[in-house]
């Protein structure tokens, strides 16, 4: 099977909107949550959320067309865009039809089906945008960064809710490694900071109620009460090991393991002890030839609701029994909030970060441990510490699990 490797990410996040900022305010533990001023949240439980900040999308993508795009196809383009740049690919030498693109988001456009329903009830149908359903649908962001890039190879939208970010870049791996593209542009996506969705989530009571944004999102820690929402997107540009050699390429990290499962338990909640992660895990694990002992590091999905932290914490004791108290365990999530679509993609950049830095980053605003969570969370300053082995968490509703095994790069 063929080598994959990562030579390029670009971040859109709550923490910062370019790779070098993301990278350096996550290694500091900044905060990125804050109160919601996109519109007035005074009549919502939850009022904070980690909203993307001082991003022009017209750096990246000519006003025009980006009126005719929703905004998490905004976030899309640019990461990709900066992923790109990043790498030191030359699109105009590339082969594209051995280049694709795979990017998740758990709801795509609602942004802009909010604004056309305001339409329609206020104005009529005669007002609808000829834009609106190519603006909506969750494909449009794989799809304008296809037509950005060029690239003619497999293109597809994943949609696995909170997961979709990493399934996408588990597909896009296993594109490489059986030989149908040579790169691979992937990631996630996400913009649902918006009134009906914040309200959504309210009402299924999954999102925290604590006003102070150093307490709202506090992943492991005994009074954490629900998550917070975050935004933007993560992108990688993964190329097979010989081909990012040929170019001279920098190399991050070596994408080596992939695992995918579902608990077909519930719509929302994790099944008992964690048990589909579990298997995500042990099958990523198994992919790379790896054995659980081999792992250094897991970003864990860490989302801060009372049952995803405990029932992962219980899934990673079962795949890596004792090793699982000798393994750094931290959530990103406490400085970004729960980017849903897009988090599996920036956290992939993490771990490929992590890995490359030799530096573990923290679980931020950890308090007071829980007794069903005991293990070492990194609470609230990272480490400089060497990472051979990282996986990537991420859990979704409809018990989707999927889990990444990133590799420091060994010729």
């Amino acid at each position: 099977m063929r080598r994959v490797v990562i030579t390029g990410m670009g971040v859109v996040s709550p923490v910062g909107n370019n790779l070098e900022t993301f990278w350096n305010n996550i290694k500091a533990g900044v905060n990125g949550i804050g109160m919601v001023t996109r519109f007035d949240v005074t009549d919502y439980p939850c009022k904070v959320a980690g909203e993307v900040k001082d991003f022009d999308v017209t750096e990246f993508v000519d006003k025009k067309e980006a009126r005719r795009m929703d905004r998490y196809t905004h976030y899309a383009v640019a990461a990709a865009k900066m992923a790109v740049e990043h790498s030191g690919l030359n699109l105009d030498e590339v082969d594209k039809e051995r280049m694709g693109v795979i990017l998740g988001s758990g709801v795509g456009g609602l942004e802009t089906l909010e604004a056309q329903q305001r339409t329609l009830l206020e104005k009529g149908p005669g007002r609808i945008s000829p834009f609106f359903i190519p603006m909506m649908i969750s494909n449009m962001g794989a799809a304008q960064v296809a037509i950005m890039t060029g690239a003619k190879a497999i293109n597809e939208s994943v949609v696995t809710a909170c997961a979709s970010g990493t399934n996408a870049v588990g597909d896009a791996f296993h594109v490489i490694r059986r030989g149908m593209a040579d790169i691979m542009i992937s990631g996630g996506a996400e913009a649902v900071i918006t009134p009906l969705a914040l309200a959504g989530f309210c009402s299924m009571k999954a999102l925290s109620t604590v006003e102070d944004p150093e307490k709202a999102c506090r992943p492991f820690d005994v009074n954490r009460d629900g998550f917070v929402m975050g935004e933007g997107a993560g992108i990688l540009v993964m190329e097979e090991l010989e081909h990012a050699k040929k170019r001279g390429a920098t190399i991050y990290a070596e994408v080596v393991g992939y695992g995918a499962t579902d608990d077909a338990h519930h719509i929302t909640a994790p099944a008992p002890d964690g048990e589909g992660g579990a298997r995500a895990m042990a099958q990523a694990i198994a992919d790379a030839g790896l054995s659980p002992e081999d792992v250094d590091y897991v970003n864990a999905h860490g989302t801060s609701t009372p049952y995803n932290d405990k029932f992962e914490t219980r899934a990673i004791k079962t795949v890596f029994g004792d090793h699982a108290y000798k393994l750094k365990v931290s959530s990103t999530k406490s400085m970004t909030g729960h980017m849903l679509g897009a988090a599996g993609g920036v956290e992939a950049i993490v771990c490929a970060m992590s890995i490359s830095d030799s530096f573990i980053p923290a679980t931020i605003h950890y308090e007071t441990s829980d007794p069903e969570c005991d293990l070492d969370y990194v609470p609230n300053r990272g480490m400089e510490a060497p990472v051979n082995v990282a996986i990537s968490n991420s859990l979704g509703f409809g018990g989707h699990n999927a889990t990444i095994v990133l590799k420091k790069y060994e010729d």
